[in-house]
C-alpha cells in the first residue's frame, strides 16, 4: 500500500507541475520582490510578499499599492468604475507575510529576490524545501549567481529554475527563464507560461554567468571602464558616443552609476573568482577605488557623475 501511494504522489506532483500557476509566493520586498508581487498580482495570481522585516515589507506593501493606482489610471485613462475594480481586485489578491515557511504551504511557485549571497539562498531554499508541497516550482531572481549552486540546498532540482527579472518589474519586458540540466520539461513550461500570464516576453537561456543580458552587459561596461582606465576617451564622451552612435538610452557609465557601483564590483569579483581565466571577467581598479571611498553612483549622490544637489 506505501508503494501504490508513493506512486500515486508521484503522478499527482507531475499532473500539478504541469497546471496553471496560481498561489505565488514572492521572498523579498525590495524594488525586486516588490515589483513582482506586484505585477502578479495585477494579473489574477495570488500573491503573498515575505520579508523577514516587519517594517520593510508594510513600506513595500503601500508602495505597491501607490504603484498599482498609477497603473490603473494610465491603463483605463484616469479614474471610474473599471480602474477602481482593477485596483481593488489586484490589492484584495496581494498578501504580506514575515514567516518564509509559513508563506509557502499553498504555493505553485516561490521566486526568491533576496540579498545575493549563496549562502543566505542557499540556507532559504533548504528551509523551504521542508515545507512546500512536492509540486511547488522553486525559482530564484539572482542576476549573478549560478542557479544549479542555490538548487543543491533542495530535493527537487527538477522544479528549480531562474526567473530574472529587470527593474522596474511592471515597466520592463523582459523575462529571463533559466534552466538547470535536471530542471524538467513540465516545470520549464510552466514558468513560461506564468511569465507571458504576467505579460511578459519570455527567453529561454541556459545556466551560464549573467544569463543572456548581464552577460554581454556587464563586460561591456567593464571594457567602458578600461577605455578611461587607459586614457583612451572621457566617461562623458564614451557615453555620447554609445547613445548617439549605438542607439542606447544610457550610456555605459551612466547605467553603472543607476545600477550601483558596488553591484557591478560584485558580480564582476564572483565571475573572476568562478573562471579566473576569462579576460572579460576581470576586476577594475578604477571600480574599486571609487566604490572603497563610498562613491557608488546614483544611491550615494555620486559615482562616475554627481548627482548632489
Amino acid at each position: 500500500m506505501a508503494f501504490v501511494n508513493h506512486i500515486a504522489k508521484r503522478a499527482f506532483s507531475k499532473s500539478a507541475t504541469m497546471s496553471a500557476i496560481k498561489n505565488v509566493t514572492v521572498i523579498g520586498s525590495g524594488l525586486m520582490g516588490a515589483g513582482i508581487a506586484q505585477v502578479a498580482a495585477q494579473t489574477g495570481h495570488t500573491v503573498t510578499m515575505v520579508d523577514i522585516d516587519g517594517e520593510a515589507v508594510k513600506k513595500a506593501e503601500q508602495r505597491i499599492k501607490t504603484s498599482i493606482q498609477r497603473v490603473a489610471k494610465k491603463k483605463f485613462g484616469g479614474e471610474g468604475p473599471d480602474a477602481e475594480k482593477f485596483i481593488s481586485d489586484a490589492i484584495q489578491r496581494l498578501g504580506t507575510s514575515t514567516d518564509a515557511v509559513a508563506s509557502v504551504t499553498a504555493a505553485d511557485l516561490v521566486v526568491e529576490a533576496i540579498v545575493e549571497n549563496l549562502d543566505v539562498k542557499k540556507k532559504l531554499f533548504s528551509q523551504l524545501d521542508a515545507a512546500a508541497p512536492e509540486h511547488t516550482i522553486f525559482a530564484s531572481n539572482t542576476s549573478s549567481l549560478p542557479i544549479s549552486k542555490i538548487a543543491e540546498a533542495t530535493n527537487r532540482k527538477d522544479r528549480f529554475g531562474g526567473l530574472h527579472f529587470f527593474n522596474p518589474v511592471p515597466v520592463m519586458k523582459l523575462l529571463e527563464v533559466v534552466r538547470i540540466p535536471e530542471t524538467s520539461q513540465a516545470t520549464y513550461e510552466a514558468m513560461v507560461a506564468w511569465g507571458k500570464g504576467m505579460g511578459k516576453v519570455t527567453v529561454e537561456c541556459k545556466d551560464t554567468p549573467g544569463f543572456i543580458v548581464n552577460r554581454l552587459l556587464v563586460p561591456y561596461m567593464f571594457e567602458a571602464v578600461r577605455l578611461v582606465e587607459r586614457g583612451d576617451a572621457s566617461p562623458r564622451d564614451i557615453d555620447t558616443a554609445m547613445k548617439l552612435g549605438a542607439g542606447y538610452p544610457m550610456g555605459p557609465f551612466e547605467l553603472m552609476d543607476y545600477v550601483g557601483l558596488d553591484t557591478g564590483k560584485f558580480i564582476v569579483d564572483g565571475w573572476a573568482k568562478a573562471y579566473p581565466d576569462n579576460p572579460l571577467f576581470q576586476p577594475s581598479e578604477l571600480i574599486n577605488k571609487l566604490v572603497s571611498e563610498g562613491k557608488l553612483g546614483v544611491k550615494s549622490g555620486e559615482g562616475f557623475y554627481s548627482y548632489k544637489k
